[in-house]
């Protein structure tokens, strides 16, 4: 992502964060520009090696994830469960709403597509869980398969 759009991405944030009632903290904001500015999703371990390259300082762990935990809480930013990586959300500077996202994750070059299922889609999902008698607890989906430019 080129540096004009990373930034375009860290102001719409900002915006969102004032309009939620929270704060994008410094620390919470170079988090957010390294997980916009990787081009795979990274662990939280790979995040505190670039941010302590980055910014000359020394991320813990508990820190890393707390700053982690509240980007995800504030939808810009999702964890996903299948590889344990976290990746910045491809939709902070739309205007409209979005639908449940599902990842399509290359098993070759681990890159990371965001697509919205629709919600007639989403609904039968639910009612087939629901009436095998299951409850969801999350609701995000991973796909895995190979990129076009791995295929």
């Amino acid at each position: 992502m080129v540096q004009s759009t990373i930034n375009k991405t860290l102001q719409n944030a900002e915006a969102m964060c004032l309009d939620a009632g929270v704060r994008l903290t410094v620390k919470r904001k170079r988090t957010l520009a390294l997980l916009l500015e990787a081009q795979s999703p990274i662990s939280a371990y790979e995040l505190i090696d670039q941010y302590n390259v980055c910014y000359s300082g020394s991320l813990t762990a508990m820190s890393a994830y707390r700053m982690l935990n509240f980007l995800v809480e504030a939808t810009l930013a999702h964890r996903l469960n299948s590889v344990n990586k976290y990746t910045a959300c491809e939709h902070i500077n739309c205007d409209h709403a979005h639908h449940l996202p599902q990842f399509l994750i290359c098993g070759n070059c681990q890159s990371v597509s965001e697509a919205s299922i629709r919600p007639e889609t989403l609904n039968k999902l639910k009612t087939d869980v629901l009436d095998s008698g299951f409850t969801l607890n999350n609701q995000q989906l991973e796909l895995h398969g190979l990129c076009s430019d791995c295929r």
